[in-house]
């Protein structure tokens, strides 16, 4: 009686090592097919795409069955992401230069202000310089595209001060020396940032 009561606690024990070995293997499985792809270290072109004092700059990636749309593509997601990065440091400026300084309707210069430097961020993208342009073909055939752009500084704020100078209400409030003063500033804290 005792060995059968001993041989059936071990194929008892035996079925429960069984089902806990099936179920680690289905994780493995299951956790190999959610895998996206190998990750990489750094993306071509990533390096050439990083802010400085004297410029913004910023990169791009796509995947495309076209060569040339997966670098059209990454360019364009390049451009977007060095307007956003203009927009989001001129609007830094913009707030800290309004604050340093008095102004009887701050809020109204502040609109107009936000307004102009995205009028010049925008054209401004018509200046940029393509400093990294790459491309690698997928295992499934397809194209992957890196870009990096960049936009002087000095570009910004020359278009920053035709356009003040052409709005006599801006005008007025604006004091070119402090503005260049506070952008200067958040160039170089941008440039820290981005380890530059």
């Amino acid at each position: 009686m005792n060995t059968k009561k001993l041989l059936g606690l071990s194929l008892l024990v035996l079925i429960a090592l069984t089902g806990l070995n099936s179920c680690k293997s289905k994780a493995k499985t299951i956790s190999n097919k959610s895998e996206v792809g190998k990750i990489l270290e750094a993306l071509p072109c990533e390096d050439s795409g990083k802010s400085d004092k004297k410029f913004f700059r910023a990169s791009g990636m796509a995947t495309s069955s076209d060569l040339a749309l997966s670098k059209e593509k990454a360019l364009l997601n390049a451009k977007q992401r060095l307007v956003t990065l203009i927009n989001s440091n001129t609007k830094t400026v913009t707030d800290r230069y309004v604050n340093e300084r008095e102004f009887t309707e701050s809020s109204e210069f502040e609109a107009k202000f936000e307004n102009l430097t995205r009028e010049v961020a925008d054209e401004t993208i018509n200046n940029l310089v393509v400093t990294c342009e790459k491309a690698s073909v997928l295992d499934n055939g397809k194209y992957r595209g890196f870009v990096a752009v960049e936009v002087s500084r000095e570009d910004i704020l020359n278009g920053i001060n035709k356009k003040v100078t052409s709005q006599q209400k801006i005008q007025v409030d604006y004091d070119k020396k402090k503005f260049e003063e506070i952008f200067n500033q958040e160039m170089s804290k941008l440039a820290e940032e981005k380890g530059m």
